[in-house]
């Protein structure tokens, strides 16, 4: 008989749940890691060892690290977490991790740890650049390691991030991974020769604005436009998105048409995303915040192409420099190195304001423990993605190499001090410049100067041991001063490092 229907209307009631409890708590959830730590990565060298993940609630866990064990108890949401001591670079190691189940991490390196970000230019990959050929053959350096975020966005923060696994350095891994995150990786292991660890989380395309997070920028009223820009892209979100497939066609028709007849196709013209890649915060919630929990030495970054246009140009400065300290804050471990690109030299509309963004990004150097890679002189005219990815990455890793690690090099081209007035002329003094200016070429070339008026005139310039004379003959009392001020510049000032001077206005 069906001791079901034995049973009383209450029993019933009593019985169902309890049965259905009962096969809930059978059902034990095992430890698990995040994505970020696993097999084959680099945790960084002398800060505290952090590890956590789930658990099942009250569950204890033990983590082990070369002869240290830690214990930590899952709270009531099944998160638990522990901090070992720092530890000097080397291995490889085994980690474990001990609860209900265990979880043994082999092939673990200690040594430094980088994120790379930013938009195309950050995400170009090795096999993109110039000489890819040979530079994908001999990229074979096991004690670097590479971590490759998959494109995500998310309206909060996310726990875990979705990303390709750790893995060795390999021409197989290399070639599909960011150029110049790779040839700066490669340089820093060649000169400190010891494990590294690249964190590359990207996306083409994007706005500094998706990289910073909610509470930042609304903690900021000087940032509201970005909400403002966010609601009118969204609303004419659909006849964007109409307008851009029907470009694609168009380009796809007369592409077709080209090589049909050998002739070279058109560029491909810009798609808007029919994503929400811009979404303020949208990036930094799915791509920066499940890995700011693990320690690392430092961030390369290379945007702002997508901030160019007149409407986000002018917020760059105070946007940049609120990613930068939100980064700071959410990693919890003080102003770490934090290096980036200045856009390079590359033709566009006369609407985009490209000089401007270059010169919010000279002005980001106020930041403690900032470096800019100078690319005004490296960049392609046609091309907003140059293939020259190698020296931009060495630009990089000179400031790294200064700033991160306290090597006594020149690591940066002459940036702006001052300008003193010296009767018609005005003279021009730099940072990074104490080994004496030089150009390339015949003349000095780049140089414009405005009176009062701000009205410029290009300027005869001529270099004076480490500062710059300028004078017009159209300007009687000049007050300001300005270089390589044009989206794709003639301007060829340099210190005797060979560094490249930084476009600059003294306004």
């Amino acid at each position: 008989m069906n001791y079901y229907l034995l049973m009383s209307g209450f029993e019933r009631q009593w019985r169902i749940p309890t049965l259905l409890l009962l096969g809930v708590l059978a059902v034990r959830a095992n430890v698990t890691l995040p994505e970020v730590l696993g097999e084959h990565m680099v945790l960084q060298r002398g800060l505290p060892v952090h590890i956590w993940g789930a658990a099942d609630p009250g569950e204890s866990v033990a983590v082990e690290f070369r002869g240290e064990t830690r214990t930590a108890t899952a709270d009531e949401l099944g998160r638990w977490s522990v901090s070992l001591r720092p530890v000097e670079p080397g291995g490889p190691f085994e980690l474990t991790i001990k609860g209900r189940n265990t979880i043994a991490l082999q092939d673990v390196l200690v040594g430094d740890v980088w994120v790379a970000s930013g938009q195309s230019n950050m995400e170009m990959r090795v096999q993109s650049t110039a000489n890819a050929q040979a530079e994908i053959a001999a990229a074979n350096y096991p004690r670097m390691r590479l971590f490759q975020a998959l494109h995500k966005v998310s309206d909060y923060p996310l726990e875990d991030i979705a990303a390709h696994t750790w893995a060795s350095c390999s021409p197989e891994t290399a070639a599909n991974f960011s150029a110049i995150a790779y040839y700066f990786g490669r340089h820093i292991q060649q000169k400190l020769d010891v494990p590294l660890g690249l964190i590359e989380s990207d996306w083409g395309g994007t706005p500094a604005e998706a990289w910073t997070s909610l509470h930042a920028l609304s903690a900021n009223a000087a940032l509201m436009p970005v909400f403002f820009e966010w609601s009118r892209m969204n609303d004419v979100r659909a006849t964007t998105l109409l307008q851009g497939r029907k470009q694609q066609r168009e380009w796809e028709r007369a592409a077709a048409q080209a090589k049909s007849e050998g002739r070279t196709p058109p560029d491909r013209p810009w798609q808007p995303n029919e994503d929400n890649s811009w979404m303020p915060a949208g990036l930094f919630n799915a791509m920066i915040a499940p890995i700011v929990r693990f320690p690392i030495r430092g961030a390369i970054w290379y945007q702002g192409e997508s901030n160019t246009a007149p409407e986000r140009a002018p917020l760059y400065a105070r946007l940049f420099q609120t990613m930068i300290r939100d980064w700071r804050r959410a990693w919890g471990q003080g102003d770490f190195p934090f290096l980036f690109v200045q856009l390079a030299n590359f033709e566009t509309s006369p609407q985009s304001m490209w000089p401007e963004v270059r010169d919010a990004q000279r002005q980001t150097l106020a930041l403690a423990n900032t470096g800019m890679a100078v690319t005004i002189d490296i960049g392609m005219p046609k091309n907003i993605h140059p293939t020259n990815k190698q020296d931009v990455a060495l630009r990089l890793a000179l400031a790294a190499r200064a700033i991160a690690y306290g090597e006594k090099i020149e690591y940066s081209g002459p940036l702006y001090r001052q300008a003193t007035p010296e009767g018609d002329s005005l003279r021009v003094w730099f940072e990074h410049a104490a080994g004496g200016l030089k150009s390339k070429g015949t003349e000095l070339r780049g140089f414009e100067i405005a009176g009062p008026d701000r009205k410029f005139s290009p300027a005869q310039a001529r270099i004076d041991g480490s500062t710059v004379v300028v004078r017009s003959a159209s300007v009687s009392a000049p007050a300001y001063v300005r270089y390589g001020w044009a989206s794709n510049p003639e301007c060829n000032l340099y210190n005797s490092d060979d560094l490249p001077a930084s476009p600059f206005r003294s306004e």
